[in-house]
């Protein structure tokens, strides 16, 4: 007979297998000196970036793909195998068809269904809370959680605050049941709409369709109150990672890992500080890859499980704050 865990589900969910694909071509700090009013000095002194990667060619659900493709290896499943796939993006390939649905043609996996979700730089978090509470249920056994983005496509690289902060990268998790001692142990997940003021992309939703006009306005790019952001982020991303160890009795020493969305250096600092961890004890790569938006959470999980740093049983705190503005924290015992 099956008993309801402490998160009330029927059994527990837990990340199985990880994945990543980051593009080919590097932009540098140097390129935006060659152009804009800035400097590899002020860049890396505000954000903590050196460079990130562009996708010239191609869409969201190529990048996905390719992460999705090593993720499956590196369990040792064929699309046939999935269940279920969710992709967090902020870029789809299109308003409409899901890009899930493109992703599942692309892989040829025959037997799943699929659907996206868009909450901003918390995309991730909030679709692994979704894809582990149904393998909670009992209704799904193997779900493909994506996280990818190609932000190239909606940064205006004409503005030095923006610009300089994204790259394009995917990163995938496989999900599926786990012993009772392992995966996703407790989450804190909020939104808050009035920030949605301060970091957004004003065109080509049903509040401003696409035309001529919103076009030369430049209101499909991403607009930031840079200032505003980071005080809000700063707060909410320290005090939901504090949250929850304090919640589960959790100490600094008890943390393998904070797996940050790297945002910003100083902003992953303020976490660090506020949960009392070493600087050993952060999962960083914002330095190589930039603000990948959705895929900055799952690369680093599937850099650090690669570089064997991640050893089964460890505890992680997976944290996040974006635009809406959400954020939140999960907590994650490693399960192979």
């Amino acid at each position: 007979m099956q008993t309801q865990n402490k998160r009330g589900g029927l059994r527990h969910a837990g990340i199985t297998a990880v994945g990543h694909w980051t593009p080919d071509e590097v932009l540098d700090n140097k390129y935006f000196e060659s152009y804009l009013d800035t400097s590899d000095e002020w860049i890396v002194t505000r954000t903590g970036i050196r460079e990130r990667r562009i996708l010239r060619n191609g869409a969201t659900s190529d990048m996905a793909v390719n992460a999705a493709k090593l993720a499956l290896e590196r369990r040792g499943w064929t699309p046939n195998d999935i269940q279920l796939i969710i992709c967090c993006t902020v870029t789809p390939d299109m308003p409409f068809p899901p890009t899930a649905c493109i992703i599942q043609d692309k892989l040829d996996a025959k037997n799943c269904w699929g659907f996206d979700i868009n909450a901003a730089c918390s995309g991730f978090l909030f679709g692994l809370e979704t894809a582990s509470r149904l393998v909670e249920s009992g209704g799904y056994d193997r779900v493909l959680l994506i996280g990818a983005d190609k932000m190239s496509a909606i940064v205006n690289y004409q503005d030095r605050n923006t610009s300089i902060l994204f790259g394009d990268a995917a990163g995938a998790v496989i999900l599926e049941p786990v012993p009772e001692e392992y995966g996703i142990l407790d989450s804190h997940l909020k939104v808050d709409g009035t920030g949605r003021e301060f970091l957004y992309m004003k065109g080509g939703g049903s509040l401003n369709p696409a035309t001529a006009e919103t076009v030369a306005k430049g209101m499909h790019y991403i607009y930031q109150d840079g200032k505003t952001v980071f005080k809000r982020a700063v707060v909410e991303m320290a005090e939901s990672s504090a949250h929850i160890m304090e919640r589960n009795g959790l100490t600094a020493d008890d943390i393998s890992f904070l797996v940050p969305h790297q945002a910003n250096l100083r902003i992953l600092d303020a976490a660090r500080e506020r949960m009392g961890l070493s600087k050993d004890k952060v999962m960083i790569n914002i330095d190589r890859y930039g603000n990948t938006t959705d895929a900055t959470i799952p690369m680093c999980l599937s850099e650090w499980w690669a570089d064997g740093k991640i050893k089964k049983g460890d505890n992680l705190v997976l944290s996040s704050f974006g635009a809406g503005y959400t954020w939140g924290a999960i907590l994650v015992r490693w399960a192979y």
